[in-house]
């Protein structure tokens, strides 16, 4: 079997695998706002901002000090 028979094959397991890494998460702000994550968001940065991307693909950008929680959804 050729090395380029197996690209395909290899590129869709490892996609199905990077795919099921993923965890949902809800951000609750302290006004109570809640925005639901594909995945965890990065860690508060340098300029003391959370950075995320929600459900719909919009990426949002909270100050650390407005975040009240952040938890795995259940």
């Amino acid at each position: 079997m050729k090395i380029k028979g197996l690209a395909l094959p290899v590129a869709l397991v490892c996609c199905t695998v990077l795919a099921g890494c993923s965890t949902a998460t809800v951000v609750t702000l302290q006004n109570g706002t809640q925005y639901l994550t594909k995945d965890a968001p990065k860690t508060k940065s340098k300029d003391g901002f959370y950075e995320f991307e929600d459900i719909s693909g919009k990426t949002v950008r909270v100050r650390a000090d407005e975040v009240a929680t952040v938890k795995k959804e259940e």
